[in-house]
């Protein structure tokens, strides 16, 4: 199973991910993990990359696929991986296939999560987090018993700036523009496979395992 995870903000892949990871055995691999990662230990890498990141400009996909190549070269990799992050784009995705198929490791699915617009925004719209313990709720799905108010502590509750609707809205926005047209590059290639985001985590489980033919 090697897996590239396709899904709006607050679809829920991450979750799915990490289900597929406990199960099966597989890495994970989070480009921004990544990245943290080779900048702390000073890799050759991570050294070309902080000294984009330090002039606030964007990693170049060359470093961020070559970080990418370590990672998958490593052992835990031979049964499978799940690709969380990236590609954003379909000429990451182009150069990320070339590089799979030189390593022999080509893409075996691309699953993408689908949730309506309108869930979404709830999802995202709706969180609300304590301010003294950090216990999140969501005002539509998993409210507070009183409104502001957290039922573990007695904690102010608050919505964090990136939580507001319009900082949502545009980040769906820049998903759609950019990430969406990654949709038809894999339905292309014949790989694509769908899930509808929505229902309980577990039903939702069952779904991918069923398209992905897990048994």
């Amino acid at each position: 199973m090697r897996l590239v995870l396709l899904g709006a903000p607050g679809a829920g892949k991450g979750t799915q991910a990490k289900i597929l990871v406990e199960k099966y055995g597989i890495p994970q691999i989070s480009t921004g993990d990544l990245l943290r990662a080779a900048v702390a230990a000073g890799t050759s890498l991570g050294k070309e990359a902080k000294s984009y990141m330090d002039k606030g400009e964007l990693v170049p996909d060359s470093v961020v696929l070559g970080m990418v190549e370590e990672r998958l070269k490593q052992d835990d990799c031979k049964k499978g991986f799940i690709l969380d992050g990236f590609p954003r784009n379909t000429k990451q995705a182009e150069a990320l296939d070339n590089m799979l198929n030189s390593l022999g490791m080509p893409l075996t699915a691309a699953l993408s999560v689908d949730v309506p617009f309108d869930d979404l925004m709830k999802r995202l719209t709706g969180r609300r987090t304590c301010k003294a313990c950090g216990q999140m709720y969501n005002i539509y799905f998993n409210p507070p018993k009183k409104e502001g108010v957290c039922d573990k502590c007695g904690g102010e509750l608050f919505q964090r700036d990136d939580d507001k609707e319009e900082t949502i809205k545009k980040r769906l926005e820049v998903y759609n523009a950019q990430t969406a047209p990654l949709i038809d590059y894999y339905k292309g290639k014949g790989i694509l496979k769908s899930v509808a985001g929505t229902g309980s985590i577990e039903d939702i489980f069952k779904k991918v395992c069923d398209v992905l033919g897990l048994k």
